[in-house]
């Protein structure tokens, strides 16, 4: 990586080193299925690496970790290949970008690095492919029949992107049993790419044509397209000239975009049982898509903004609610045992 990825970087380390990593049931099951030497579990820095291996992978995808030093990797080889237990154990002995399900190591120096910027130059290429076709679909002065035809190619993509995204972060399950796709399925099933590509899978397989579907994918695909700008052109005169401002602008207002893709995202659900009493119905899909909301709103990284609008949502509904239909309080409370069970 050149010298623009230091600055992000370094802030990227100190949020590793000051992330409640306790506090996090995942990292306990991680850690208790890496399997190394207990005279190396005790060293601090062993901790520490493997601590930053867990917030790349379930945190920050983008954070570059470091090769651990020859003392502790040598160390580190000395333990088992396979654990049947977990397929996160296959994470730990194989490249993290490789996507790979083996567990062999990666080409030394140069080679790996032009296999990780080439999956990361692809992943681009197509959500910047996705921004542009979705921009398309969204803007109402584009013509119906081309503004369908970018609807469904910006789900498409996105549907492309998310599942190549996991391919490359998860790898595929180690054996094709179910044992070792029920493993490899509970460790994808709580990720924001696991959650596009089913969201993505959900509209580009309907009839309905809900142009606010859209709303996420930009904000998805646009936060991808301008971390990649920023971090792999940042020495150009043509970026710092036209894109810069808006990289900065969209990286320092994430949490805006995720505010506006939840708002999206619980509103077409309610779009969903509204389209229930019109002819172009699909009871299936209202199903399937209330228990994707379901999974957003207990998934680590969607539950902030879901859970707060939903707790909007009730602070602003539930006093009319019992005031002028209590009778509705009994199969709203069937309902949130459901959502919460």
């Amino acid at each position: 990586m050149g010298e623009g990825d230091d600055d992000p970087q370094r802030i990227k380390k100190i949020a590793a080193a000051a992330y409640d990593y306790e506090s996090d049931p995942r990292w306990s099951e991680y850690w208790s299925n890496i399997l190394i030497p207990p005279h190396m579990a005790s060293r601090s820095d062993v901790v520490d690496h493997f601590k930053r291996k867990f917030y790349q992978r379930f945190i920050d995808p983008n954070f570059v970790v470091e090769a651990m030093s020859s003392t502790s990797a040598s160390s580190q080889s000395t333990r088992p290949s396979v654990r049947s237990s977990s397929s996160s154990a296959t994470e730990n002995a194989r490249p993290h970008s490789s996507g790979s399900g083996t567990t062999t190591s990666a080409p030394p120096g140069r080679n790996a690095n032009s296999l990780q910027l080439d999956q990361r130059t692809i992943h681009f290429s197509v959500n910047a492919w996705v921004l542009f076709v979705a921009v398309l679909g969204i803007l109402p002065v584009v013509p119906r029949h081309l503004s369908n035809k970018a609807y469904r190619l910006s789900l498409l993509g996105t549907t492309c992107s998310s599942f190549y995204s996991l391919y490359i972060l998860y790898g595929k399950p180690r054996a094709w049993n179910l044992p070792a796709i029920q493993a490899w399925f509970q460790t994808v099933i709580a990720t924001k790419d696991f959650i596009r590509l089913i969201y993505s899978l959900l509209f580009v397989t309907s009839q309905l044509h809900f142009k606010f579907a859209l709303v996420p994918v930009l904000c998805w695909a646009l936060e991808h397209v301008a971390k990649f700008l920023r971090r792999n052109f940042a020495h150009s005169s043509l970026y710092r000239k036209y894109l810069e401002e808006l990289c900065l602008w969209v990286e320092s207002n994430a949490n805006t975009l995720g505010i506006l893709s939840s708002h999206a995202e619980i509103s077409l659900g309610f779009l969903l049982i509204m389209s229930l009493f019109s002819w172009q119905r699909n009871i299936i899909q209202t199903f399937m898509y209330w228990q994707l909301l379901k999974l957003m709103y207990h998934a680590p990284t969607t539950a902030g903004y879901h859970q707060s609008m939903w707790s909007k949502i009730g602070r602003s509904v539930n006093p009319y609610i019992d005031r002028y239909a209590p009778f509705l309080n009994t199969p709203i409370s069937a309902v949130r045992r459901w959502w919460f069970r």
